[in-house]
């Protein structure tokens, strides 16, 4: 019997480990006969094409009827996309995504028509029907982000193909996470005594932080090994998406893809890079962090499979329930609402799908509906790390949640910019309070100091290290250059090696092939975001741990504002403005206190 046995089928999960799906719908009969119901719906965009300018009634109902089918359709979207992200292994949920991306695909097609009609309009009528017809008054921004992206909106036809585009175009991370998340299986760890340890994509955070060494470098070996394997298979895949992304942006008339991905949101190109140039400045921050690390764990050198290596032998157990209430206490400044939504949603509502078992996919993840609750996959292992991930996927929930509570669903989903923020934010106030209520337990400080750290370290070191080589990787695109799996591993090994410097003993081969590990860069320069939004969030808890005045309400405010404003308003309304480096340097500030926290405990 293999060691990989120990890992459990999904149908031995209890059930109080599991999402609540059935909420969404209450079996598969029930979500295709949805399927059905919406697909027969979505031709009927064309019942209102050439007639958006008729009349205000007409413009609202097809505002109305594109909402409704838009909701259905994401419902759909999520149901098939969260039982294949617990149990990709179940068949059943296989084709779901796929069937639910043709009729996306479709409505696209068929509604290509819509801004090219209200573009014609002219902002001028359009602007007067909203102030004076009740049923448009919502719009206003809409209308006001419509006129503002019209230089880069095309024609009837050439939407509607683009529109038609949509579905193939979605192949390319579709590919890749088939390969990494069902095709792949890893090579079991050894332990000091030879015993073998299951590596699989849902437990590779355990393996990478075993308390054993020998674990974590044959883990960690083993793990981007797998990826090596396939890394001619998920370059084509990756280069394919990059290569649509240059296509698109040439279609639209954009200066590049990163114009075209923070144009969408009214970001300027400079919030980019001055989050990397600020980044590269302090560099020297981690290269100390990695020799004191070293120090306290006791090596002569450290390498990269000891970054997430424990640094006491005494690292507390940590209960479901037990993290759940640490995590109450921390965001009590938030209010009784704020916490009790919480409370209910992991203890009572199923809103957390925490088990580890075989075909769950890596990593977690909030996702939900505007008719659905907020629900998070992860995978909980009695840690404080994953405290510190459910703390953060809590953050991008609530965010969700209020989003949901005081937005139209026009305006309910909030933007990528903005997203990293909550969820940071959720972290940091947890991590206060245990700092302050464990203050005299030296092994608990040096937990959570590793927990605070590896947080930093995927948030504020790999996704900018991601960044930059998606930035190398775009440029040699729109400049024609070749591509192949070991230029994007050359690409990735570069990058790393600045941030490692002097100090990082590095495998160099293992370390190149990193990018294939993260889905995140199928949606280009996403990842830049997390590390903006890691600034904000740590400056925004400084305000609510120091009782600025209005500090929580203006937060909540920005949780609550969805997309109705623009997201650098959104921060500003929350008090933080990331046109400037100064929220990114404080951060700094942040992880060099920690540094010198750690410092202080190994002179102790």
């Amino acid at each position: 019997m293999t060691s990989a046995t120990q890992i459990p089928d999904r149908s031995d999960i209890p059930l109080e480990q599991t999402w609540n799906g059935e909420s969404v719908f209450e079996n598969l009969d029930a979500w295709h006969s949805e399927f059905e119901a919406v697909s027969k719906e979505v031709p009927k965009f064309k019942d209102y094409e050439g007639r958006l300018s008729e009349s205000p009634d007409v413009l609202a109902d097809y505002w109305e009827f594109s909402s409704e089918i838009s909701r259905r359709m994401i419902k759909l979207y999520f149901y098939g996309a969260m039982n294949n992200a617990v149990d990709s292994l179940e068949e059943a949920y296989k084709g779901l995504v796929g069937q639910v991306m043709g009729i996306f695909a479709q409505a696209s097609q068929l509604s290509a028509y819509d801004n090219p009609e209200l573009l014609a309009m002219g902002r001028e009528k359009l602007m007067d029907w909203v102030k004076n017809h009740e049923r448009l008054a919502i719009y206003e921004k809409r209308i006001d982000d419509l006129f503002r992206q019209q230089a880069h909106v095309k024609s009837a036809e050439v939407e509607a193909v683009l529109g038609m585009v949509s579905e193939p175009f979605a192949a390319a991370s579709q590919i890749g996470g088939e390969i990494t998340n069902t095709d792949m299986e890893f090579a079991d760890a050894l332990d000091s005594d030879g015993k073998p340890f299951p590596v699989t994509q849902s437990n590779i955070e355990t393996v990478k932080g075993h308390t054993d060494r020998e674990v974590r470098r044959t883990g960690w070996n083993n793990y981007a090994d797998m990826h090596l394997k396939f890394k001619n298979s998920l370059a084509a895949s990756y280069i394919t998406s990059v290569k649509q992304n240059t296509m698109m942006y040439r279609v639209r008339d954009y200066d590049s893809v990163l114009h075209m991905k923070l144009f969408n949101h009214n970001l300027p190109t400079e919030v980019f890079t001055t989050l990397i140039d600020t980044y590269k400045k302090n560099l020297p921050t981690w290269h100390r962090y990695w020799d004191v690390k070293r120090r306290i764990l006791g090596y002569d050198s450290i390498h990269s499979y000891d970054i997430w290596a424990p640094m006491t032998d005494k690292e507390p157990s940590v209960t479901w329930e037990q993290s759940v209430d640490w995590i109450s206490a921390g965001l009590k400044p938030l209010g009784e609402e704020y916490v009790t939504a919480i409370r209910q949603g992991c203890l009572e509502e199923r809103w957390v799908d925490r088990a580890v078992n075989k075909g769950k996919r890596q990593g977690a993840f909030s996702f939900g509906t505007y008719d659905t609750s907020p629900f998070i996959m992860m995978s909980y292992s009695n840690d404080l790390g994953s405290m510190s991930t459910l703390a953060h996927e809590l953050g991008h929930s609530m965010h969700s949640y209020l989003s949901n509570k005081h937005q139209p669903e026009v305006y309910a989903n909030y933007s990528l910019f903005v997203a990293e923020v909550a969820s940071n934010f959720n972290q940091a106030m947890t991590r206060a309070y245990l700092f302050e209520a464990k203050k005299d337990d030296r092994d608990f400080q040096l937990a959570l100091i590793q927990e605070a750290m590896d947080n930093f370290h995927r948030y504020f070191f790999i996704m900018p290290t991601l960044a930059s080589f998606e930035y190398e990787v775009h440029e040699r695109v729109n400049a024609g250059k070749p591509l192949t799996a070991d230029i994007l591993n050359g690409i990735m090994a570069d990058v790393y090696a600045a941030g490692y410097g002097d100090t990082m003993t590095d495998d160099r081969e293992r370390t190149g092939i990193t990018w294939a590990q993260f889905g995140h860069l199928y949606e280009a320069y996403y990842t830049f975001q997390y590390a903006t939004g890691i600034s904000a969030a740590h400056a925004l808890a400084d305000k609510v741990l120091t009782g600025e005045a209005n500090a929580v309400d203006n937060y909540l405010k920005f949780l609550s504002s969805g997309s109705s404003v623009y997201p650098l308003d959104a921060l500003k309304i929350a008090g933080v403005d990331m046109t400037s480096p100064e929220a990114i340097e404080r951060t700094f500030k942040v992880l060099t206190d920690l540094v010198d926290r750690l410092e202080g405990l190994i002179e102790a």
